[in-house]
C-alpha cells in the first residue's frame, strides 16, 4: 500500500557537482537585507534609519497591515539603505555586517505559560513569519486558529539540506518548540519525516508522525496536506519547516532570535556544491563567489525547480541554485519570430511522467485542465486550496508547459482570495 506512494515521484538528473558531506561551515556575508517574498506585499513603518547601528535579531520594521508583526535584523550591523515604494511598501532594508555587533535580547520569562505572551514574542521576533497558512500561502494573521500543523522534518527538492542531521543534536530545542506550537492551537500537529531517515528524538503528546516517500514531489507539504488534512478557506492549515520549530525552542530557552541556517549552494555553474551556514536575507553572490566556475551564470534563490533569480536569500529558502547563463544569440527571421509569437500553445497530453510529477496524489489531468479553464469550483472540489507554486514546479519541469502551472496556479488562488474577500 504505501511502496506506491513512497516510489511516486520523479528521480531528477543531477544539476551540476554533488554536494560534498562536509559539516556545513559558517558564511556570514558582508551584506545581507529584508526584503518581502515573491509575491508578498509588505507595508510597512520603519523604527531605524539610513546609517543607525543595529543588533542581531534586533525588530526594524513594523508592518501597517499588523502592528504587532515585526522583521527583524538578520545580523548585526548598519543599516545601508531603506528602500521603499509608493504606500510604505517595502522593497528592501540593506545592512552591512559590523564584526563583533550585540545581539537583541527578548524577555521570553512569560511565553512558556502564557499562550498571548507566546504569540506576541514569536510576532515580535520575526519568527512568526516562518509559518505559512494554506489556501493562498501567506504569514498567517497574528490571532489566527489553525485546523492543523505539518511539521517538515524532510524536503525532496534535489539538493536540498537534510533537516534530519541538524535536528538529532537539537532535540532538546525540537520539542520545546513543537510544545509551542502545540500551545497555539488545540489542532492536530503533523511530523513529516522522510521513510528511511526518521527523527529519533522524543515527541510530545499529540504530534502524529507521517512517513513520506523520498522521491521527489513526496518532500513537499502541499502534497501532505492535500492527503491527510486539505485546507479550506474556513480551516486554514499551517505548515513550518522543521528547522525553523527547533529555531523557536532555542529562542523560547534564550530569548535571542538564532542567527543561521544551513543552506545548500548547487548548480551547474559551480566548480563545486556545498553547505554552509549564513544569515537569513544573505548576499546570493557573496555566499556563491567562490564556487564559480568562468563564465555568465545566473543566481536563483531556492532550486532550480521553483528558485527564483534574486540578489538576497529569501526568508523561506534554504538552497542557493547557480546555473550557466546560455547568452548565444540565434540571428532569427522576423517572419519566423512573428509565426512564433502568434502560434497556438500545444496541449498538455496526460503521461505517467505528469502523473508522477504530482505524486499519484492528485488526478493530473483534471488539475491541468481545471488550472487552463480557471475552474473555482473545480479546483476547490479537488483540493487544489492545499497548493502552492512549489507544489507544481515539477509538473512545470516534466511538461515544458507554457505558460507555466506555477503561473496559472497562483492567478486562480489570487482570484479566489479576492472572491473570498480574505486578502
Amino acid at each position: 500500500m504505501f511502496g506506491s506512494i513512497f516510489s511516486a515521484g520523479l528521480i531528477m538528473p543531477r544539476v551540476g557537482p554533488p554536494l560534498t558531506p562536509d559539516a556545513p561551515a559558517l558564511h556570514i556575508t558582508d551584506e545581507a537585507a529584508i526584503t518581502p517574498a515573491h509575491g508578498e506585499e509588505l507595508r510597512v513603518d520603519s523604527l531605524v534609519g539610513d546609517g543607525d547601528s543595529v543588533a542581531q535579531g534586533q525588530p526594524l520594521l513594523r508592518l501597517r497591515a499588523m502592528p504587532d508583526m515585526y522583521l527583524t535584523a538578520p545580523m548585526a550591523g548598519r543599516v545601508a539603505k531603506i528602500e521603499l515604494r509608493p504606500g510604505h511598501r517595502l522593497s528592501q532594508m540593506m545592512l552591512f555586517h559590523e564584526a563583533g555587533g550585540d545581539r537583541y535580547a527578548y524577555d521570553v520569562s512569560q511565553a512558556g505559560h502564557d499562550t498571548d505572551e507566546l504569540r506576541r514574542v514569536l510576532q515580535m521576533s520575526g519568527l512568526w513569519r516562518m509559518l505559512r497558512s494554506r489556501p493562498f500561502g501567506h504569514v498567517p494573521k497574528p490571532g489566527a486558529i489553525p485546523a492543523a500543523i505539518f511539521v517538515m522534518a524532510t524536503d525532496s527538492r534535489p539538493d536540498a539540506p537534510d533537516p534530519l542531521p541538524r535536528l538529532a543534536s537539537r532535540e532538546e530545542e525540537f520539542s520545546r518548540g513543537l510544545d509551542a506550537l502545540a500551545r497555539l492551537t488545540e489542532a492536530r500537529i503533523f511530523l513529516c519525516e522522510a521513510e528511511a531517515s526518521s527523527y529519533t528524538g522524543a515527541l510530545p503528546g499529540g504530534v502524529t508522525r507521517i512517513r513520506t516517500g523520498k522521491v521527489h514531489p513526496n518532500g513537499l507539504s502541499g502534497l501532505m496536506i492535500h492527503r491527510h488534512m486539505p485546507a479550506r478557506v474556513e480551516a486554514p492549515v499551517w505548515d513550518i519547516h522543521a528547522k525553523d520549530v527547533a529555531d523557536i525552542g532555542s529562542f523560547l530557552e534564550t530569548g535571542y532570535v538564532p542567527a543561521t541556517r544551513v543552506v545548500s549552494i548547487s548548480g551547474d555553474a559551480l566548480r563545486e556544491a556545498k553547505l554552509v551556514q549564513c544569515q537569513p536575507g544573505a548576499d546570493l553572490r557573496g555566499l556563491s563567489q567562490s564556487l564559480l566556475r568562468p563564465g555568465p551564470h545566473a543566481v536563483l534563490s531556492g532550486s532550480f525547480l521553483d528558485g527564483r533569480p534574486a540578489h538576497w536569500l529569501s526568508h523561506r529558502d534554504r538552497q542557493v541554485t547557480v546555473l550557466t547563463r546560455d547568452t548565444s544569440t540565434k540571428n532569427r527571421h522576423w517572419f519566423n519570430e512573428a509565426l512564433d509569437h502568434v502560434s497556438r500553445r500545444a496541449p498538455i497530453i496526460p503521461t505517467a511522467a505528469l502523473d508522477l510529477a504530482f505524486g499519484r496524489a492528485l488526478p493530473s489531468a483534471a488539475l491541468i485542465r481545471i488550472l487552463a479553464s480557471g475552474d473555482v469550483e473545480g479546483f476547490t472540489r479537488l483540493g487544489g486550496l492545499s497548493l502552492l507554486e512549489e507544489d507544481v514546479a515539477l509538473a512545470d519541469y516534466a511538461t515544458g508547459a507554457s505558460p507555466r502551472l506555477m503561473t496559472q496556479l497562483r492567478a486562480l488562488l489570487d482570484r479566489i482570495e479576492e472572491e473570498e474577500g480574505v486578502a
